[in-house]
């Protein structure tokens, strides 16, 4: 897997039976931060330890049951850490009168060749306010411009399988995951097909 770049054509760099989690202290681990505030807050927190390579913390911030699940299939859901990464977090909507779960919108951008090239992808998380602070159930992408944004269920990692051998068989074909600037709207505004109801409660 390519850690330079954080969303690809394989998506993610979704580890499987990877060292590195292990090392960390495994995908199941509790962050040892607690952070408070907007679900803004939670994702930056994440972000910051998936740029730092601080597996540990970012397992932390996913949902107990992404935990759970993702631990089972011994799955890393990020990439190594890059010193050469970039995110800017956006505005949040929450999407339940409860105000229990919420969309945040942000960029990241990476270096992707040894030239100095960079990518910038839009991403949308897709979060639940659990008993320790807002929690990632999964994220939102547009990785092909002529298809439907792709939903990443943290907490079904089968289908997040499923979705990886999808987007490798479709490079495979020529196919190639295009930026995706203009995806993320940082003004609120959502994008159809972006509310996966199984990331809700």
């Amino acid at each position: 897997m390519d850690g330079k770049c954080f969303i690809s054509a394989a998506l993610l760099a979704i580890a499987l039976g990877c060292g590195q989690s292990s090392q960390q202290g495994g995908a199941g681990a509790t962050a040892q931060t607690k952070p408070t505030g907007t679900p803004s807050d939670a994702v930056s927190a994440f972000l910051e330890a998936v740029r730092t390579g601080n597996d540990t913390q970012a397992a932390g911030m996913l949902t107990p049951l992404a935990r759970q699940k993702t631990s089972e299939k011994n799955m890393v859901v990020a990439p190594p850490g890059s010193a050469t990464a970039k995110f800017k977090v956006g505005n949040f909507e929450f999407l339940t009168p409860e105000k229990d779960a919420a969309h945040v919108w942000c960029s990241w951008t990476d270096v992707i060749d040894t030239e100095g090239h960079t990518r910038t992808d839009d991403i949308i998380w897709a979060l639940r306010l659990e008993s320790d602070g807002w929690r990632i159930a999964g994220m939102i992408l547009k990785v092909f411009p002529d298809q439907p944004p792709l939903v990443m269920n943290f907490e079904d990692p089968d289908d997040m399988i499923r979705k990886q051998e999808m987007l490798q068989a479709a490079e495979s074909e020529g196919k190639s995951a295009q930026p995706t600037q203009g995806v993320a709207q940082p003004n609120g505004q959502q994008p159809q097909a972006s509310r996966p109801d199984a990331m809700q409660r």
